[in-house]
């Protein structure tokens, strides 16, 4: 185990059901290269999307349907101490336009009818849930950010996370996709994610960043325009490209608009009135959800097998608090055999350090040694119905055989077999398995 080189601090928000905290990238690093080279082989050769909305994208669903989708996705977000209000005046579109063009962004976001009515889906129907998406967007878009940098993205790709997920981390779909990026299991393996029965780290916020940064870059080299990249990202890249043949080959998203999956033609408005929605919130009387308040974390390898449950009781931190920490692991157990990252409360950390060997120690045999590594198999035994199982010899008792008979058998007496199986008395019925020895 070893601890950052780097100290690293992050502000949390007590109310959110699930925290990140910084990890050391070198310690989990894989050979992108050779995984991003073999994801772009796989992405020229899809003809079906690799995402959550491939469900949809045979399936023509009108506005009402998406904004049911949409609303569902930020239904995790607590309102109750909420006070926006919401105001939707009555601006002229131009008013909309201009604050659009207005945008620090790369990526373009021009307006029609239909960003406008998105725009005031957020403003009006989902005003109280816009509140508490600005307030987490302030811890994890400088994370976003971050890692965007170093895969030279426009840092706008952040609101893919607000409509993906509503910025929840442990968001899951009802066709398997899960956390802030919404990978599927096959998509997540794609991009190096490690997903397993114990580890899941679709719901690690950073691992999860990394392998969405990786797959936009290479969607976007795929088709040299980012609207088309992020109309890639919900529906797949066999889908946009069928769409542009179908086009005329045509290479601009309101081009082939008509020929996308319908739940794919809301998906960049949405993007664009996300951006809008959350760059000019304070216009509308909405204001950062004021109920949030922050922690402070810091993380630590940890390449011995652990279950949360010995750290909690250890470090006298709630197991739930822990699990909000850490929700990549699945079974609360952290597997070992390389370094996976623990994420704590930054007070607890120097006493985790300190007490490691005595952590790693409390309960194991309990929590993380009652795996059977090694088991003999059923062996017969020279004596005729006898078996061995881990040097323990059993008899299945048959028609005529007597305890008397079987003491003699083995050459022990009637009363060891007695106690060796709680026996009262000497009549065993047919198929009774006795224990031959204490």
């Amino acid at each position: 185990m070893r601890r950052l080189v780097v100290a690293i601090t992050l502000f949390l928000w007590i109310s959110m059901p699930a925290f990140v905290c910084g990890q050391e990238v070198d310690s989990l690093a894989v050979d992108t290269a050779a995984m991003d080279n073999f994801a772009l082989d796989s992405l020229l050769a899809q003809t079906v999307s690799l995402q959550m909305a491939d469900s949809l994208a045979s399936v023509e669903i009108g506005t009402d349907d998406i904004l049911c989708f949409f609303d569902e996705a930020m239904a995790w977000l607590d309102t109750t101490d909420c006070t926006s209000s919401g105001i939707l005046s009555d601006l002229p579109d131009s008013v909309y336009k201009a604050r659009l063009q207005a945008l620090p962004f790369v990526i373009e976001v021009p307006y029609n009818v239909v960003v406008r009515d998105f725009i005031h889906h957020y403003i009006k129907r989902a005003n109280r849930q816009l509140a508490g998406l600005c307030r987490l967007s302030e811890y994890y878009f400088p994370m976003f950010e971050d890692i965007m940098a170093r895969y030279d993205l426009p840092y706008e790709l952040c609101y893919l996370a607000v409509i993906e997920s509503a910025l929840n981390p442990q968001a899951h779909s009802r066709m398997g996709a899960a956390g802030l990026w919404q990978f599927m299991p096959s998509t997540g393996k794609l991009y190096g994610l490690e997903i397993n029965s114990l580890v899941d780290e679709r719901l690690d916020p950073i691992r999860s960043t990394e392998a969405a940064c990786r797959y936009l870059k290479n969607l976007h080299s795929l088709f040299g325009d980012w609207n088309l990249a992020i109309a890639s990202y919900n529906c797949g890249p066999g889908n946009v490209n069928k769409a542009i043949r179908r086009a005329g080959g045509k290479r601009d998203f309101w081009s082939i608009y008509p020929y996308l999956p319908r739940e794919t033609r809301s998906y960049l408005p949405i993007f664009i009135a996300a951006s809008y929605a959350m760059n000019y919130a304070d216009q509308h009387g909405i204001c950062p959800d004021p109920h949030m308040q922050p922690i402070r974390t810091d993380t630590i390898m940890i390449s011995h097998r652990m279950h949360l449950q010995q750290a909690a009781d250890m470090l006298h931190i709630d197991l739930a608090e822990l699990r909000r920490l850490n929700p990549q692991y699945a079974k609360d157990v952290l597997p070992g055999g390389k370094p996976y990252a623990l994420c704590l409360p930054i007070e607890k950390s120097g006493l985790f350090i300190d007490r490691q060997d005595t952590i790693l120690a409390h309960r194991a045999d309990e929590l993380v040694n009652n795996r059977r590594a090694e088991i003999d198999l059923a062996q017969r035994t020279s004596l005729r119905g006898g078996y061995r199982v881990n040097g323990v010899t059993y008899y299945k008792v048959r028609k005529g055989d007597t305890l008397g008979g079987i003491a003699k058998k083995y050459h022990v007496s009637v009363k060891q077999l007695q106690k060796w199986n709680h026996l009262s008395g000497t009549n065993i019925r047919v198929g009774k398995t006795l224990r031959i020895g204490g």
